[in-house]
């Protein structure tokens, strides 16, 4: 049993290291697989015939799970006991990711990524709230604090090389399966190294937290069946009809409730409620910028898994270089001019997006806007951090930070599927034109193939999937500039905030 000191149950000596260790493998497991499996998505889709918008199912079973359930889950640490809690997510985050390797069919593969979430959702919040009972008060626990931040900033980065390096050398099944080792070893470590905390009695919002979650998942849903079957199918407008009919029942049971999992008195401050729908429309355009890059270097120019996790590594870099020269700025110049640059910048590198096509090479045309982009998120990530904090008491800090992570999870989720359908339609658009093109020279297998799959081959699948990932990048973009105006009429900083925010002001999990 690691030596303690008094009765603070502060975790003492080499084990300090073992715990940080721990807690940052878990860290690092949840983010790295919001981007490993992206890596894997074209091979997904032709193994278990995803059409191209079920396909940000994939991405979407998870988020949603992750983002509607995490501030649950940072509860359920509380009141239940934070190592037991987080074993308890590790590991089921760890049978989740078997399951999901092991699906045959669609509907197994997303059941399973939205149990990796449920297990995300528990496991995150705890490590996070781990630091606060593991590392004594002042540079020890700082210092922790900077490695968890660093993990989550650049997991989605190892997450796309590692991804493209299994793919490659394996099979795109391994993206999951990889997880199961480090899960149960995470999980055996943790019982050794880390203490348990006391539990602390009080209630779990299960009606919120479940009404939020599916009602999310219902207005995903009609934005993706609309992008298939049109805006007046019945199951489309039904969908939007129920996530409607929730989310108001979520807004009524979180009002009512004596310990609501969303405290909407957050929203109150117009600093804190201007930070969170910044957090929201950027979300919707980073998820999709992934989500759609990754289809076009790999189906339109032709990179393998691994050319393709390595085309994504200047953006993490150049992200982390951003975020660095902020930090740096932060004190002279506050943070809401790079709030407002930074949301122009990803914007201006968006709409630079836009004017991909089929000619279009990794170095002329997509390297560049991706740098602009990222460096837009950089300058903000900082600054939406801080801002998120503003004038909460420490007691609420968990609270506060929490739910910008969730509505960085849950707007991802939306704005990828407002892109897909928009992809879907524009695609639609093009098929139409190609066709005729494609039916004039096209051989009598050629037609036959067509007929049975409604897939036009390359070089004219090329042409309705880049006008599709086109016509979603003008819609991203769209999205950034509406945080840049949220950036300059919403967000009012004064000194005395900014002085108490850069002091040793460290957030707490829920």
């Amino acid at each position: 049993m690691p030596s303690t000191n008094g009765t603070d149950g502060k975790v003492r000596g080499g084990a300090n290291g073992l715990a940080l260790f721990v807690i940052a493998s878990c860290q690092l497991m949840v983010v790295l697989d919001i981007t490993i499996v992206n890596i894997a998505l074209p091979h997904i889709q032709s193994d278990l015939g995803f059409s191209t918008e079920d396909l940000s199912w994939v991405v979407n079973a998870y988020t949603l799970t992750f983002g509607g359930l995490l501030l649950l889950g940072g509860r359920a640490g509380d009141i239940l006991g934070r190592r037991r809690v987080f074993i308890f997510g590790v590991l089921l985050f760890g049978l989740a990711s078997l399951l999901g390797g092991f699906a045959q069919n669609d509907a197994q593969l997303m059941a399973a990524r939205a149990l990796q979430g449920v297990g995300g959702a528990i496991a995150s919040p705890t490590s996070l709230a781990l630091i606060t009972t593991t590392f004594k008060e002042g540079p020890e626990r700082n210092r922790a604090f900077g490695v968890f931040a660093a993990v989550s900033a650049g997991g989605g980065a190892i997450g796309l090389l590692a991804g493209g390096m299994l793919v490659t050398w394996l099979d795109w099944r391994w993206v999951l399966f990889v997880n199961v080792p480090i899960a149960l070893l995470i999980a055996l470590m943790a019982t050794r190294v880390i203490r348990e905390s006391e539990p602390h009695p009080g209630h779990f919002d299960l009606a919120g937290a479940l009404t939020s979650t599916l009602g999310m998942v219902a207005l995903v849903y009609g934005f993706i069946r609309a992008s298939q079957e049109g805006w007046r199918d019945g199951v489309t407008l039904g969908s939007f009809a129920l996530a409607v009919v929730l989310l108001a029942a979520f807004v009524l049971i979180e009002r009512r409730s004596p310990q609501p999992i969303t405290p909407l008195h957050m929203f109150a401050d117009r600093n804190r409620a201007g930070t969170y729908g910044m957090m929201l429309f950027l979300a919707c355009a980073i998820f999709g910028m992934f989500f759609f890059l990754t289809l076009f270097v790999q189906n339109v120019l032709g990179f393998s898994p691994l050319r393709a996790g390595l085309a994504f590594l200047p953006v993490s870099a150049v992200i982390a270089v951003g975020a660095g020269l902020t930090s740096h700025l932060l004190p002279r110049f506050g943070p809401k001019p790079f709030m407002v640059i930074g949301a122009l910048c990803s914007a201006a590198g968006l709409a630079w997006l836009t004017l991909t096509d089929v000619d279009s090479t990794y170095l002329g045309s997509i390297l560049g806007p991706m740098l602009l982009f990222a460096l837009g998120m950089g300058m903000q990530f900082v600054s939406l951090t801080l801002m998120a904090l503003s004038n909460v008491p420490d007691r609420e800090s968990g609270a506060a930070s929490g739910l910008l992570n969730a509505m960085q999870q849950v707007g991802g989720s939306l704005g990828l599927s407002i892109l897909v359908t928009v992809f879907g339609t524009a695609s639609r658009t093009e098929a139409e034109q190609q066709v005729p093109a494609f039916l004039a020279q096209a051989t009598p297998a050629e037609r036959i193939l067509f007929e049975r799959t409604g897939r036009l081959p390359d070089p004219w699948g090329d042409y309705v999937l880049t006008s599709g990932v086109s016509a979603a990048f003008v819609t991203a973009a769209i999205f950034t500039l509406v945080a840049a105006v949220i950036a300059l009429f919403a967000i009012q900083v004064r000194p005395s905030d900014l002085a108490r925010l850069q002091g040793n002001h460290a957030p707490t999990a829920v």
